[in-house]
């Protein structure tokens, strides 16, 4: 014969709830070990972001096609494709506030509409101007409202507990987006043309994108998110406060976030080095083209389980630590791949950097909605992101102007080096995790 049946309860300032909507969830969760819908939230972002980053990041199989059917010069094309990255930061920034404001469904459908009307218009346009507005322009807004910028936002309202392995799924699909998109894109061009091929990427976009949007997007999280019964038990015995984020012209004065900003400017620096000289300069160094794509390939490719290792020590270690071996070991292997003089010195050297490549962007987004709360961690994002692509532009041009002026890589590939070993340095002084900056809060009335 059974025992007798306990019944839950719940305890708020001594009084008994039998209908208290937590101690529902909790019985739901004990009773049925159900599905998390925020996984299916965190799934359909990461495909996003494999489209998006995949095209942003691999525009590389377009140069060529682009410029001999244009017949634009490759300085004039670069340019077109460097102003399009900076338009692609500007457009985070504002996708991040958009988000607060008309929700992550709206910014999606509206990026969507922006992708499909910029590829048509780019695959008829013939002059400079036009196709900077087409491609270089309108084209980067629309990527820019699929950003990650656009959907960590909703991410962090559904998880608190595995926060960080959350937002390192979403860096994951960056990764992949190179290493599967790139490759995808060329066999396409070599079999149809880069007009064809850019056609068909808008309709499979849209395809995902509004689907996702409409019956998978849902702003409103459940109001524990992802804790544990026992969290939320021990959430409800605290004392009950009224928390209210911080001004964003406030926020954005306050030390973390600076450190934050700083780091992700060290990151956009070198990410963009790399993916634009990273060859060219191997090639410098000695090795043929092939064994040089290949090294810088391996990146990406080992990128995919770092997040997933990174992903799980961001939730069971301090993030502050983890962001700063990010950037040391990153910093490391930039001064590596200066020195590398065998094959398998190289291979060695971007396996490492692949380990934690992808993760310093998933561990500031996630250290911004801790610090600063959901409500402003997308404009704070996409702020902190626009530096990010500001320090690309750079990097990217001094990539060539240092090797032309001083004929060596070191100018470049050096400074990128140093700018990650200080973002380590500052990292360090971000505050612990249980930190937070919000507005003077308010004690309820028990």
């Amino acid at each position: 014969m059974s025992g007798p049946v306990e019944k839950p309860v719940c305890d708020c300032h001594g009084m008994i709830y039998l209908d208290c909507p937590n101690i529902k969830a909790s019985l739901h969760r004990g009773a049925v070990q159900h599905w998390y819908f925020g996984w299916n939230i965190v799934a359909a972002a990461t495909l996003l972001t494999l489209l998006t980053a995949g095209m942003r990041l691999g525009i590389g199989p377009f140069f060529l096609p682009i410029s001999r059917d244009l017949g634009f010069s490759r300085s004039l094309l670069a340019s077109i494709i460097g102003a399009g990255v900076l338009c692609y930061g500007l457009a985070m920034a504002l996708a991040g506030y958009l988000v607060g404001r008309l929700g992550t469904r709206s910014v999606l459908l509206l990026g969507t509409a922006i992708v499909i009307v910029s590829t048509i218009w780019t695959v008829v346009a013939r002059t400079p101007l036009s196709f900077l507005l087409a491609f270089g322009v309108l084209m980067s807004i629309g990527l820019g409202f699929a950003s990650p910028v656009a959907l960590t936002p909703i991410i962090s309202r559904w998880f608190t507990r595995q926060r960080g392995m959350a937002l390192f799924f979403l860096s994951t699909g960056s990764m992949a987006g190179i290493a599967v998109m790139t490759p995808v894109l060329t066999l396409s061009i070599h079999w149809l043309r880069w007009q064809t091929t850019l056609i068909g990427y808008a309709i499979v976009f849209a395809v995902v994108t509004v689907p996702a949007a409409l019956f998978i997007m849902r702003d409103d999280a459940p109001p524990n998110a992802d804790l544990l019964p026992e969290q939320i038990s021990a959430q409800n015995a605290a004392t009950t406060k009224v928390r209210e984020s911080l001004r964003f012209s406030a926020a954005v004065r306050t030390a973390p976030f600076l450190k934050i900003a700083l780091g992700l400017f060290a990151c956009g620096f070198s990410m963009n080095l790399l993916g634009a000289h990273g060859v060219p300069m191997l090639m410098d160094h000695g090795f043929d083209a092939m064994t040089s794509s290949l090294g810088i390939g391996i990146i990406g490719f080992v990128a995919i389980l770092g997040t997933l290792i990174l992903g799980r020590l961001s939730d069971r270690m301090p993030r502050r630590n983890i962001l700063a071996a990010i950037y040391f070991i990153r910093g490391l292997g930039f001064f590596a791949l200066l020195l590398v003089g065998s094959r398998g010195e190289l291979y060695i050297a971007t396996a490492a950097a692949g380990m934690v490549w992808a993760g310093s962007i998933a561990i500031s987004s996630a250290l911004l909605a801790d610090i600063y709360g959901v409500r402003l961690v997308g404009v704070l994002y996409g702020t902190a992101y626009l530096g990010h692509q500001v320090a690309g532009m750079i990097s990217t041009w001094l990539g060539g102007w240092g090797f032309e002026q001083f004929g060596t890589h070191w100018v470049a590939f050096g400074s990128a080096a140093v700018l990650l070993l200080l973002g380590a340095a500052v990292s360090l002084r971000l505050p612990l995790t249980g930190f937070t900056l919000m507005a003077p809060t308010m004690v309820s009335e028990p």
